[in-house]
C-alpha cells in the first residue's frame, strides 16, 4: 500500500473526522475508500466514453427503429380528442 499526502480544506476534514466517527472507523480508512471509489467510478465513466468515441468513429450508431423503441418506452403518447 502507498501512503501519501492529501491537502483538503479544514471543513472537508472536519466532515471526514464526523463520517469516521459515525462508522467506526479511522479517518484514513474512510479517505482511502472514497479516492478508490472514485478512481474505480472516473476510470469506468472514461472507458465508457472512449469506447462510445470508438464506436461513433467506426459510424456505428443505433438505427431509426432502434432509437424509437427507446423512446416509445418512456414517452407516453398525448391523448387525442
Amino acid at each position: 500500500m502507498t501512503a501519501f499526502t492529501v491537502h483538503v480544506s479544514e471543513a472537508t476534514a472536519a466532515k471526514l473526522d464526523e463520517l469516521a466517527e459515525k462508522l467506526g472507523r479511522p479517518s484514513s480508512d474512510v479517505a482511502a475508500r472514497a479516492i478508490e471509489e472514485l478512481v474505480e467510478r472516473e476510470a469506468w465513466q472514461l472507458a465508457e466514453i472512449e469506447a462510445g468515441l470508438a464506436e461513433a468513429e467506426r459510424g456505428d450508431f443505433a438505427s431509426d427503429a432502434k432509437v424509437a423503441h427507446v423512446i416509445a418506452k418512456y414517452v407516453t403518447p398525448a391523448r387525442q380528442g
